[in-house]
């Protein structure tokens, strides 16, 4: 607790773009065959230091078996809410769930990033007694609490009841208990994020446990039984207000990314696979005259390839489907990141028109054939996956492991960790910094990035920029 705000908190998201610069990332290392524990690594990403894009200190946890996927902080700029925030928070602790455990682990980042250390392990049965939730996945810092959404419901293979998000209490890490209160139709889930002082919460779909979790079922791909859904809530009553349906063959709506300016009432949601012709897809959503709608805004092609060039499950097509798996949107709302894990490909575009989006940079490196080295000759393998953009949008990282069996899967050769970094020009475009290669200690996998200070994909703002 703190007598003034953190600065790290900021009423808008022009106010954080003018922050100073991150000095370190904390990145999730995983071990796919959970032979080690997984652990939390802290990355120097200050280009002036000795230590520049190299693991500098390593939190190591106690259990084997969590499989790290996505986490967050405890505190953000949402907690200068006019309404219920809790101005007096400090953005200390990292949130970060086992997917495949459903335990928590409370990291303390301070006062040395490079000395962080457990502060508090919450158990899975803690998690299952309060909520009936199971397979914890995206943590949003609310002005009130920890929002943490789940992907699996009761019982041993997370089928007995549908997932949902779960309240954390954000200064004992106590679990409270379910958010929803009436979730209409919504029975899968992944990513969620807000629009606070609009008051609205948008969720999205992956799968089920047992749709994910020994890797990908093809009969439910080809069988469209995978999330094709987006829903609407009223974020205050806790409600199911609209769901739109994107159509089944749009397979796996994942990563949803509104508009960080709150006065704007759109945001985006990038869709993995049409199983019609293996297309990815980035969608955009918008409010109108109190409704909901959402259309296709942009397209990514497959590429043709020998069969023998790809894995098993890819044969029958001969083809790579680009795997749209993760989308980041700038502080300033203007570029848009997308990963294209199979065709190895990071894009950028230019949603100034948020229906209109144009391609503004490209840039590849690794991909199921293509496999295009890092600039420095190194071997990335794997493709782009999370992304992070710092708060200054000059700067994208991003990894390349998913998920451990989806790796095997769809590159069966291994994934070995790694993270990168583009630099951004003016006007847009990325280019690979060739002096940033970030290796991870053997049989570790990484995944997903959380700047210091707050990024892209943490902080909701109460506050328009002016």
């Amino acid at each position: 607790m703190t007598i003034r705000p953190d600065p790290t908190f900021h009423a808008t998201p022009k106010l954080a773009m003018e922050a100073p610069p991150e000095r370190y990332a904390y990145v999730l290392m995983l071990s796919p065959n959970f032979s080690r524990p997984d652990c939390l690594g802290v990355v120097d990403v200050d280009s002036s230091s000795s230590s520049y894009g190299k693991i500098v200190h390593t939190v190591v946890m106690p259990n084997k078996g969590d499989e790290f996927h996505h986490f967050g902080w405890n505190a953000c700029s949402s907690a200068l809410s006019p309404m219920s925030g809790h101005a007096f928070l400090e953005r200390r602790y990292l949130i970060i769930p086992g997917l495949r455990s459903s335990r928590i682990y409370v990291i303390d980042t301070k006062p040395d990033p490079t000395q962080a250390k457990i502060h508090k392990i919450i158990e899975p049965e803690e998690v299952f007694h309060k909520t009936g939730y199971s397979r914890p996945h995206t943590v949003h810092c609310g002005p009130e609490g920890i929002y943490v959404s789940t992907l699996g419901g009761g019982g041993p293979d997370g089928t007995d009841s549908p997932p949902g998000i779960f309240i954390m209490d954000c200064e004992t890490f106590d679990v409270l208990g379910r958010w929803e209160i009436d979730r209409g139709p919504q029975d899968k889930h992944y990513d969620f994020w807000w629009n606070l002082p609009r008051d609205y919460m948008v969720t999205s779909e992956w799968g089920l446990p047992p749709q994910f979790e020994n890797g990908l079922v093809p009969d439910d791909l080809l069988g469209n039984r995978y999330g094709h859904r987006l829903h609407f809530w009223d974020l205050r009553a806790r409600r199911n207000v609209q769901t739109i349906d994107l159509g089944a063959n749009h397979q796996m709506a994942l990563e949803v990314r509104p508009a960080h300016d709150p006065i704007k009432e759109y945001g985006f949601v990038g869709v993995v696979v049409d199983t019609t012709n293996l297309e990815g897809s980035i969608w955009t959503w918008w409010r109108e005259g109190g409704t909901f709608r959402c259309e296709k805004t942009a397209v990514i092609a497959p590429e043709p390839a020998d069969k023998d060039q790809l894995p098993p499950l890819l044969q029958p097509f001969a083809a790579v489907p680009p795997l749209v798996t993760d989308i980041d949107l700038s502080l300033d709302d203007r570029f848009l990141y997308v990963s294209c894990w199979g065709t190895g490909e990071m894009r950028q575009y230019d949603v100034s028109d948020p229906r209109a989006p144009k391609l503004a940079g490209s840039t590849h490196i690794g991909g199921i054939v293509r496999r295009t080295p890092h600039p420095n000759g190194n071997t990335f393998a794997g493709g782009p996956q999370m992304i992070e953009i710092s708060r200054d949008g000059k700067r994208v990282y991003w990894t390349n492991s998913l998920y451990s069996t989806w790796d095997d899967q769809f590159f069966p050769e291994g994934v070995p960790g790694a993270m990168v970094k583009a630099d951004v020009g003016t006007d847009g475009g990325v280019t690979l910094d060739k002096k940033f290669w970030v290796e991870f200690p053997d049989g570790y996998r990484s995944h997903q990035i959380r700047l210091e200070g707050g990024d892209c994909s943490t902080d909701s703002f109460c506050y328009p920029s002016v």
